[in-house]
């Protein structure tokens, strides 16, 4: 599988402190231009968080905040006025500030974690109604396919690579979701749900810009896998020996492994020792070390919305460092 990322390429995963969307572009066309993103800013409140981001792109599947969270509801309101605000101010500002831009990643909640996050009037939570689970995943195939569409018109000669944002998916798989009243948990969405909702979302984008980022333990490699994700993006260091059969077989099939390096909040945090983190994994695959530059992505652990603006800028630099020292092949 061919990647549309040249090999060295180093990327952030989504979030990043901070209110103002036209100079968190600007951080990142500045800071990981192989490979830049459209930021999201929770930080800036109500509205603007993965959720509620998401939520506006739905296609006929309105949603409200309630006190216990957000509800699917009959028509949309102030709340869901909010967070489009929000999202079209982003997307205002990415039209303005990366044109000419060859590659932009945008990144959206998967229809797992979204299922697990929505409730249902009944307070239910989305996934335990499988009629609901399934327009909701349609909505959001047919709301990212819109998305994806209008920034091609915005942004002319710009491919989009796609991440879908599944931090709940192996809670989903394993029935680990809490339900509403914080008493009992969801029981598991089988694989044979799972599987396809993904792989239909994934199908949006072209074929080769596909991401899947989940930063949990227990990923699902094998769902992944088979998927159609031409990329799986994961906390580095949540691997296992127990994984790198899994991963092995990923990197075998032409999927790209995006490996989380440093973490999301302030931390002390070395270049050198973070390229030798991904090169040992490397080295516990077998795979050719001239290989490792074109097939891994080095990136920060998770979002970093909760870090400061001076470690932001750290991270990036030292990603760029240790994407370059990849590339150059250097011990």
């Amino acid at each position: 599988m061919s990647h549309p990322w040249p090999a060295g390429a180093v990327t952030g995963i989504g979030s990043l402190p901070g209110a103002d969307p036209v100079e968190a572009v600007r951080l990142v066309l500045g800071e990981v231009g192989d490979l830049p993103y459209l930021p999201e800013l929770p930080g800036r409140g109500f509205g603007a968080d993965v959720i509620a981001r998401t939520g506006a792109l739905l296609i006929d599947f309105p949603v409200e905040w309630q006190p216990h969270g957000w509800t699917v509801t009959s028509s949309a309101g102030r709340d869901l006025a909010r967070a489009r605000d929000h999202l079209n101010r982003d997307l205002d500002a990415l039209t303005e500030q990366a044109q000419g831009v060859a590659l932009m990643k945008v990144s959206v909640c998967g229809p797992m974690t979204l299922g697990a996050a929505l409730e249902l009037p009944n307070l239910h939570k989305v996934l335990t109604d499988p009629g609901a689970f399934r327009d909701l995943a349609g909505s959001l195939a047919e709301g990212v396919r819109s998305l994806l569409s209008d920034l091609g018109s915005g942004l002319p000669g710009t491919a989009f690579v796609l991440q879908v944002d599944e931090p709940s998916l192996p809670q989903v798989l394993s029935g680990q979701v809490p339900t509403p009243s914080g008493y009992g948990t969801v029981r598991s969405l089988p694989r044979s749900v799972a599987g396809p909702a993904l792989t239909n979302l994934l199908e949006v984008a072209a074929p080769g810009h596909r991401v899947v980022h989940c930063c949990a333990e227990r990923v699902p490699y094998d769902l992944l896998a088979s998927s159609g994700a031409s990329a799986v993006s994961v906390d580095a260091g949540l691997i296992i020996d127990a994984h790198l059969d899994a991963i092995g077989e990923l990197v075998e099939a032409g999927v790209s492994m995006w490996l989380g390096v440093f973490p999301g909040t302030d931390a002390p945090i070395s270049a050198e020792a973070a390229r030798s983190r991904i090169q040992g994994l490397w080295s516990k695959l077998g795979f050719d070390p001239n290989l490792l530059a074109a097939a891994v992505v080095p990136t920060p652990s998770c979002g970093l919305a909760g870090a400061s603006l001076p470690y932001v800028r750290q991270v990036m630099t030292a990603l760029t460092e240790v994407g370059k020292s990849l590339r150059d092949g250097l011990d």
